[in-house]
């Protein structure tokens, strides 16, 4: 087998900075030759400036400012990280660069900017997200924005705490568990249904280090957490958390869910899927929720909506999740709603998302009487500039 004289580069992410300090202490006491490269955004608002630290197992190597891009501080990062992975490379003594995220930092941004511009000297080998399973649920919960919360990555960050937790442990293959007294069964079955495929292994095993060499696909990655192709979960219930799956292939009314939009995002810790609605067929609709902020917005259109020479531009992995969910009258254009929660209602649950279906005798009407249904996600969907 040919060697691979790039630089192995590992990814750890997370909320949780007292997890994430521990996987990455991990890395470099386990890992020969490993440096951990940090940018510190906390001092951005405040000075103009990302701090940089390098370190490894014996303390710290080297610290520096870099300066914001466009008043933003993960801008600043994104165009520091790999010329610094690089000058890691060019020493020659790295055995393993462990990049340790800001807390708000998703790893999606930055594995796809490790691997579109530092593929000649450097490689991705994983991702991984710490987790302190006693705060998943607080922070999934958390519905603050990040701004709120001290966060905040740029002036115009408007994500909120769940969301981004959320995308920072379905993101990542590998869940490193940094396991306290607090954490309880509930915690442990809420992680597990959140990110089901997901390997967990605890911070202090030697696993972690074997781990962070495994390989790492940016492209599945992606395609997993696109709304026409994500792997979502499947049912379940364990020690008192509960996913609900629920698929249909009648569309939604388009007023009866609007109505039911705040009832449906406070049902669950976590929701996210893909729907359609009959004022609206040819549109892919993303649903993304926690801490009791929802966001929808179009992903595109419905593959049965193009015309077959459109297909070959068509990804592999969308035209076989397509096939998966085919009808022979809506083609893939369906229901596929996830809800992961403690406590989650699931009767209660099925019964509202049914009501906002189309009833029989407006079904009965077709495509061409539903376009006259009201318009209510006109607003969320289409807003004025």
């Amino acid at each position: 087998m040919r060697h691979d004289a790039r630089l192995p580069v590992v990814i750890v992410a997370g909320l949780h900075s007292a997890a994430r300090r521990q996987v990455v202490d991990r890395l470099l006491h386990t890992v020969p030759g490993s440096v951990a490269l940090h940018h510190d955004l906390s001092t951005a608002a405040a000075q103009g400036t990302v701090l940089r630290v390098v370190r490894d197992a014996s303390g710290e190597l080297s610290r520096g400012d870099t300066p914001l891009v466009n008043d933003c501080a993960c801008c600043a990062l994104r165009e520091d990280l790999v010329p610094e992975l690089e000058r890691l490379a060019d020493g020659g003594l790295t055995g393993l660069a462990v990049v340790e995220l800001w807390d708000s930092v998703e790893p999606r941004a930055m594995a796809e900017v490790v691997v579109a511009h530092g593929a000649d000297r450097i490689r991705l080998t994983n991702v991984i997200t710490a987790v302190d399973p006693a705060l998943v649920l607080p922070c999934l919960a958390n519905g603050d924005d990040l701004a709120e919360a001290g966060l905040a990555a740029a002036a115009t960050d408007q994500r909120t705490v769940g969301d981004t937790w959320a995308r920072q442990l379905e993101y990542a293959p590998v869940l490193a568990l940094v396991d306290g007294e607090a954490a309880d069964d509930e915690d442990h079955a809420l992680l597990t249904q959140l990110h089901p495929t997901a390997r967990q292994v605890r911070a202090d095993s030697g696993d972690l280090a074997r781990l962070a060499f495994d390989g790492f696909d940016v492209e599945a990655a992606s395609a997993a957490q696109h709304p026409a192709c994500a792997l979502l979960p499947q049912d379940a219930d364990d020690a008192g958390v509960t996913t609900l799956v629920w698929r249909r292939h009648r569309p939604f009314h388009p007023e009866r869910l609007y109505q039911a939009l705040e009832d449906l995002c406070c049902a669950a810790a976590r929701s996210r899927g893909r729907f359609w609605l009959a004022d609206r067929p040819d549109t892919l609709l993303a649903w993304d929720a926690a801490g009791g902020a929802l966001c929808v917005e179009s992903a595109g259109p419905w593959l049965a909506s193009l015309p077959d020479a459109a297909w070959e531009m068509v990804p592999p992995v969308r035209r076989a999740a397509a096939a998966l969910d085919w009808h022979p009258e809506h083609g893939d254009r369906c229901q596929h709603l996830v809800f992961t929660s403690p406590g989650l209602d699931r009767e209660g649950l099925t019964h509202l998302l049914e009501s906002c279906l189309l009833t029989d005798a407006e079904y009965a009407a077709g495509p061409e009487g539903w376009r006259h249904l009201p318009a209510s996600f006109d607003g969320l969907l289409d807003p004025v500039a």
